[in-house]
């Protein structure tokens, strides 16, 4: 089985090696990269399984996975960036840079949205995926940023407009589309395609160069797979066009082409491709306080609880920041992972997390839906981390 290794922490080695293998060798996962940086230096680094197991292609450290929502800290992060230089602010209304973007409630009044809404998931948007039929956004047309749509964003965000909001902004916490809407702000502001200023903004200065909403190299990019339709079967390799269930509310409509298609529209919240050495070099990023990228205070702002009066449906003891997933309550979320640390995946099958007092970034990157997002897997790798280190 193809892997490159090196940690002084053998006991964290034994252990990952021991979940990787298990994984790969039960056709639970496909293939993985999984990093392990801790205190500012890699202790751990393995690439492993079928980037495309049915050619027989293992995956190497080159190989691009479907970021899905690991891209939503990115553009988070881009977005921060205009507010560290002054071009936006948290509190500047969607509709003063977004003059269509208007959504009303159901009962016909129409709130004023906000950057910080969109970020926080506190906007009153929601996605597809979240209900049963998709509904009512799979009636208007709105796409949640993973199938092949055919339209712009601009189109789809005007869909998105034209459905009543699902709740009045700050009164709740919904996760939803609102960062494919702060992608469409980033462009608006800068001039710039959302992929050139994100790449001015956050991947270029960080040495990103493998992370973009277009796979350049389709060779290097991982073949999709899915959990299997029947339990004890292995995971299934996806269909052009492809739905997964979701452990709650619906279907996800994919379509893994898009990975590589120039045309389809870049979603701020599901539609970058990256490798894990990129995706640690933007987690340490955060980490170590935002430079280069993000002042001190945008470095907090995206990794830290910012809605902390909110019910976040991820899950217990959870809370949010404008781009992070943050342990509330380590108790109450039943997690490895202590109070304080933050993380979030996606839905081709990708995790990361980060222990700011640990001073500790993993990434786990998959290419098999959704076992790498909410399956054993995430949770074995976590509990790997954590005895090996404390081995």
């Amino acid at each position: 089985m193809p892997t490159t290794h090196r940690s002084p922490y053998p006991e964290l080695a034994r252990l990952l090696d021991a979940v990787i293998d298990d994984a790969v060798g039960e056709q639970r996962v496909v293939g993985t990269a999984v990093l392990v940086a801790h205190r500012g230096e890699v202790v751990y680094s393995r690439h492993a399984g079928w980037a495309d197991r049915e050619a027989g292609v293992p995956v190497a450290p080159g190989h691009v996975f479907r970021l899905a929502s690991m891209t939503k800290p990115v553009v988070s992060a881009a977005a921060l960036a205009l507010v560290d230089r002054g071009a936006l602010t948290l509190d500047t209304p969607v509709h003063e840079v977004l003059p269509y973007f208007r959504p009303r409630l159901a009962d016909g009044s129409e709130p004023t949205i906000t950057l910080r809404q969109l970020l926080a998931h506190t906007s009153g948007l929601s996605y597809g995926f979240l209900s049963p039929d998709n509904e009512p956004y799979r009636s208007a047309g709105v796409s949640d940023g993973g199938d092949a749509s055919g339209i712009t964003l601009t189109e789809n965000l005007r869909r998105l407009a034209g459905v009543p909001l699902m709740f009045a902004p700050d009164s709740e916490w919904g996760y939803s589309l609102g960062t494919d809407v702060a992608g469409a702000m980033v462009e608006a502001v800068t001039g710039e395609p959302l992929a050139d200023a994100v790449a001015r903004l956050v991947t270029g200065p960080l040495g990103m160069t493998d992370t973009a909403f277009v796979a350049t190299d389709p060779a290097r990019l991982t073949a999709a797979y899915a959990d299997p339709d029947r339990p004890g079967r292995p995971a299934r390799r996806m269909a052009a066009t492809d739905q997964v269930p979701m452990p709650f509310g619906g279907p996800i409509h994919y379509a893994p082409a898009r990975a590589t298609d120039p045309t389809a529209f870049p979603s701020g919240g599901m539609g970058m491709v990256g490798t894990a050495p990129d995706y640690l070099a933007f987690l340490e990023a955060v980490r170590t306080g935002g430079a280069p990228v993000l002042s001190p205070a945008s470095a907090e702002a995206i990794s830290t609880d910012a809605v902390p009066g909110h019910t976040v449906h991820v899950g217990p003891g959870m809370g949010f920041g404008l781009g992070f997933a943050v342990v509330r309550d380590q108790q109450d979320a039943g997690s490895v992972r202590p109070t304080g640390s933050y993380g979030w995946g996606g839905v081709y099958g990708t995790n990361a997390f980060v222990d700011p007092h640990a001073d500790l970034s993993v990434v786990a990157l998959t290419n098999t839906a959704l076992e790498g997002l909410f399956g054993a897997y995430v949770t074995e790798v976590e509990t790997a981390v954590y005895r090996g280190l404390d081995g």
